[in-house]
């Protein structure tokens, strides 16, 4: 029986803008190939992107030195050979004009624009117990009302821009690099300073050098790094990996990484020859090889660790050569893999130039920015036309937080997670329903994977659950707490078994002030997440209450 109360809200709720059954955040490389699934499914499906264009990271991302460092071949859509074949692709390691190319190829092939909102950005999203549905509030002032929520924003898109002091106060040019300017930056003769040297960093530094004036480099956290080897790709090319689609889509779900390649060696197997011999070999494959496919105990074993630490360290010391470079730039205090690795071109070798200042803040960190340049602690300051932010992203959970997102009882995602870090799988939050979520926290999408292998799996997974919903008769679905606990737990004894939690990143959220402190990414492998995940939908999905 309805109340007056009940009729009295429900007539003063204003009419919405429009009504759907799903609305998709982002259209990136998850985005795009959730919505084309939800279209096919016959749902009634639109995507609000923030950009004027599909691309998410491709979009955003267009600094200069901006590409792949997985292979073009594999970082693409796998549910269609004639999609995939349709494309080829110039080199190995792709720049972002191509990626973004690509990206719209996409796009059109599948005729995804007609159901994507541009420059539309999602402001807010309140769960009404009442209806069972989500009200999402654009800064249009569009209002739409919509049963499920799907989270495709990424999990390195929210960039941490109001990092100093002073920064309105520049007389020059400020900008981060996730924010680059369509139309470029002028840099040609300028002093240029470029903040971080993670792997955008890098990138960027790389790039920029024999353009710029003079260029001064702020470095706090060292960085290991291995050489890409990015060869162009004509016909013959095109053709080889074309013919591996069948291969590649039977292989890449099932590695750890999500790569082509995966652990092939045991260390306690070989012989310290044939460790070094291996080592060698997959370092001179100028790829994220020795990372991902290389010795699997140095995740686990701090000797193991070193040893392979060192062996990358002396690939860089024989290439700095300096002791102040190798000092600054050189990690010594955490092992490799453990942190982002980056692949560059001739990176290290850009500190030799002439025009090339590097600055260690680590023991004196950046101050304040002042309208003539940066002013480090010791009051020294460092006068530039240009700085360059690349430092970094509130990753995995900043995409949602900077959202108004609240579920049952008003509760706000962003205070939740606030104060501790929680996911059913990376698919859903518990006390959010009908909120299904990719590349956020606690699977390997918020980082340890190559993305569309993951992202792929995700949505189609969300794809699955709703289609089981809708044959029987189910209209609102949420993760159990009993069935979240499960997971945190089981999340949190594969990484404590790793070495990656004894680090400081942004993997464990420590580049964010106040963050959690959490492994954003499962560790225990692409393959065996996809498993779990299965078996998950397999068994009707006992970890989710649905009515």
């Amino acid at each position: 029986m309805t109340s007056a109360t009940d009729t009295a809200a429900a007539s003063a709720r204003p009419e919405p803008d429009l009504v759907l059954d799903a609305v998709v955040l982002g259209a990136g490389v998850a985005g795009l190939y959730q919505l084309y699934q939800l279209r096919e499914e016959g749902l009634r499906v639109r995507a609000f992107e923030a950009g004027s264009d599909v691309g998410g990271t491709w979009y955003w991302n267009r600094y200069p030195g901006a590409r792949f460092d997985s292979e073009a071949y594999i970082y693409q859509y796998l549910f269609s050979e004639e999609l995939y074949k349709g494309w080829s692709w110039s080199e190995k390691f792709p720049g972002q004009p191509e990626i973004e190319q690509w990206l719209h190829y996409v796009a059109d092939k599948l005729d995804l624009r007609k159901d994507i909102q541009f420059s539309t950005r999602i402001e807010s999203a309140h769960f009404d117990e009442d209806r069972n549905r989500w009200t999402i509030r654009t800064n249009t002032g569009q209002t739409i009302d919509t049963q499920f929520f799907i989270t495709c924003g990424g999990m390195l898109s929210a960039p941490l821009e109001r990092t100093f002091e002073g920064q309105e106060t520049f007389r020059g040019t400020l900008v981060h690099t996730s924010r680059w300017p369509k139309e470029g930056v002028e840099l040609a003769g300028r002093r240029v300073g470029v903040v971080g040297i993670g792997a955008t960093g890098i990138q960027v530094i790389q790039t920029i050098a024999e353009e710029v004036g003079h260029l001064t480099v702020f470095a706090r956290t060292p960085q290991y790094v291995l050489p890409m080897k990015n060869p162009k790709y004509g016909p013959a090319e095109q053709a080889w990996y074309k013919s591996r689609f069948e291969e590649l889509r039977q292989t890449l779900p099932h590695t750890f990484t999500g790569f082509e390649y995966d652990f092939e060696h045991a260390w306690a197997e070989c012989t310290p020859a044939q460790r070094q011999e291996i080592l060698e070999e997959i370092y001179e494959d100028g790829s994220l090889k020795l990372w991902l496919a290389g010795f699997g105990e140095m995740f686990f074993d701090e000797e193991v660790s070193e040893a392979v630490s060192e062996f990358v360290r002396d690939k860089m010391r024989k290439r700095l050569k300096d002791p102040y470079l190798i000092d600054v730039l050189v990690p010594t205090d955490y092992g490799f893999g453990t942190h982002r690795v980056p692949l560059e071109r001739g990176y290290l070798e850009v500190y030799h130039r002439e025009n090339v200042e590097l600055v260690s803040v680590r023991n004196n960190p950046i101050a304040r920015i002042r309208p003539e340049g940066i002013e480090l602690a010791d009051g020294t300051v460092h006068e530039l036309d240009v700085i360059i932010l690349a430092t970094g992203f509130d990753a995995g959970t900043g995409a949602l937080t900077r959202i108004d997102i609240r579920g049952r009882g008003g509760r706000s995602l962003a205070e939740d997670w606030g104060r501790d870090i929680r996911t059913t799988m990376g698919l859903a939050v518990h006390g959010y329903p009908n909120m299904l979520t990719t590349a956020v926290p606690l699977a390997p999408s918020a980082a340890l994977c190559n993305m569309t292998t993951c992202l792929q799996q995700q949505t189609e997974w969300i794809t699955d659950l709703i289609r089981y919903m809708r044959a029987n008769g189910k209209t609102v679905v949420e993760p159990t707490a009993e069935g979240e606990q499960e997971w945190v737990d089981h999340h949190e004894e594969i990484a404590s078994a790793t070495l990656v939690p004894k680090t400081h990143s942004w993997y464990m959220g420590s580049n964010v002030p106040g963050k959690p402190r959490r492994l954003l990414s499962y560790i225990g492998g692409v393959g065996q997440y996809r498993q779990k995940c299965d078996e998950e939908a397999a068994a009707g999905y006992p970890k989710f209450a649905m009515s």
